[in-house]
């Protein structure tokens, strides 16, 4: 690890101007400490959010769950409300890693690393969630932009994410064994307009699937998203599984999530 300064802002101002200035955000640090450990990234300077209280708190306001950026996955797994208005949330953030991912990682750091694999983004976009900014508010549909890519700007820190609570939802993944991370997650999430199907694990980043969404806003059942056909065009190929493997992946997680979110 490289020499680098530190500091603990103690209001969103505050970071917002050493982040100005040069400074890395540091929220769980699940990634940037491990890059930083292998000098794979070498910030001169880091800006601890846990201090910032603006970051924190869950909060239900009529069919919207507003989730502070700073809240841990295992805050997140264990609020009463996530848990009673979307259930499939609170299950997600408690299978995310391990223990000790879920005491140190946030929802906002996973969101704005954007990892391929990552679970949150799958949640994030299959909700239509909003990402509350210091800048402004940007639409799921429009934030994800590919293999760690996001709409942020330099400078601009994710404050909290609004989730639309929907009918249904439900989220499935197999999980690979050595990272934690899943091959592949699928996550459902059914409202009066439609049906929201975002995968994660499979490609270059998180994504919908138009196919399973059209076919489940039809018919919410296994059997409607068993009809669709998983095509295997730009999914990922490594040692852990073939584009053909992830592409099943996807149709078979989709009919338990769908199986799931109906009880």
């Amino acid at each position: 690890m490289y020499a680098f300064t530190y500091q603990r802002p103690a209001t969103l101002a505050d970071a917002v101007k050493l982040v100005a200035s040069g400074a890395r955000p540091l929220a769980g640090g699940q990634t940037l400490l491990a890059s930083m450990k292998l000098r794979l990234s070498a910030p001169e300077q880091l800006a601890d959010l846990s201090g910032v209280a603006e970051l924190s708190g869950i909060r239900k306001s009529g069919n919207t769950l507003t989730i502070g950026a700073m809240s841990r996955h295992r805050e997140v797994a264990g609020n009463a409300d996530v848990k009673a208005a979307f259930p499939a949330l609170a299950w997600l953030a408690d299978h995310i890693g391990d223990r000790q991912v879920r005491a140190m990682g946030t929802i906002g750091g996973s969101v704005a690393n954007n990892d391929p694999a990552a679970c949150y983004p799958s949640a994030v976009l299959a909700s239509g969630a909003t990402i509350i900014t210091t800048q402004r508010e940007i639409a799921a549909d429009d934030f994800f932009q590919g293999l760690f890519a996001t709409a942020l700007n330099e400078g601009e820190l994710i404050t909290a994410i609004s989730f639309p609570i929907p009918k249904r939802a439900a989220y499935e993944k197999l999980r690979q064994k050595a990272s934690n991370f899943p091959l592949v997650g699928v996550f459902v999430a059914q409202f009066d307009e439609g049906v929201r199907v975002a995968v994660t694990g499979a490609g270059n980043g998180v994504f919908r699937h138009a196919g399973l969404e059209q076919a489940l806003s039809q018919h919410f059942t296994p059997e409607s998203a068993a009809s669709v056909k998983i095509h295997a065009d730009d999914l990922n190929s490594d040692l852990h599984a073939s584009v053909a493997y992830r592409a099943n992946l996807i149709g078979v997680l989709t009919q338990r999530a769908v199986a799931k979110a109906l009880g």
